[in-house]
C-alpha cells in the first residue's frame, strides 16, 4: 500500500485551511471530535458518520489460538475489539464508482 498516513497535525491544518479557524481553534476542534468518538466507543455505543462509516466495538469470546512458529495451542481470552465498516458511498468512491445519491449509506 506505502500511502502516506494521515496524522492529527494534518487534520487540524486541513480544518484551518478549509474552516478558516484560528490553528489552534483547529486543533482543539479536531481534539474534541476524536475524543468524542473515543468516548462513545469505550462505553459500546456504536458511531454513525454518514456517507463514511461506522464504528462499533464487537465482544469476542474466549477461544483456541495456535503460535505460528511451534504449533503449539494457546487460549486467546475474551475481549472486546473496534470495527469499522465502510458505507456504501465511501465503498463507491474508493472504488472509483460515481455516486448516485450522497444522503445514502
Amino acid at each position: 500500500m506505502g500511502g502516506k498516513t494521515v496524522t492529527r497535525a494534518d487534520l487540524c491544518e486541513s480544518v484551518y485551511q478549509k474552516v478558516g479557524l484560528s490553528r489552534s481553534e483547529s486543533a482543539e476542534l479536531v481534539e474534541v471530535v476524536l475524543r468524542e468518538i473515543a468516548d462513545c466507543l469505550v462505553t459500546g455505543e456504536s458511531v454513525k458518520l454518514s456517507s463514511f462509516g461506522t464504528f462499533m466495538v464487537r465482544s469476542k469470546s474466549e477461544r483456541v489460538g495456535r503460535n505460528p512458529k511451534t504449533g503449539e495451542e494457546v487460549p486467546i481470552l475474551p475481549r472486546r475489539v473496534l470495527v469499522f465498516k465502510p458505507s456504501n458511498v465511501l465503498k463507491q468512491r474508493i472504488n472509483g464508482d460515481t455516486v448516485a445519491d450522497e444522503g445514502e449509506d
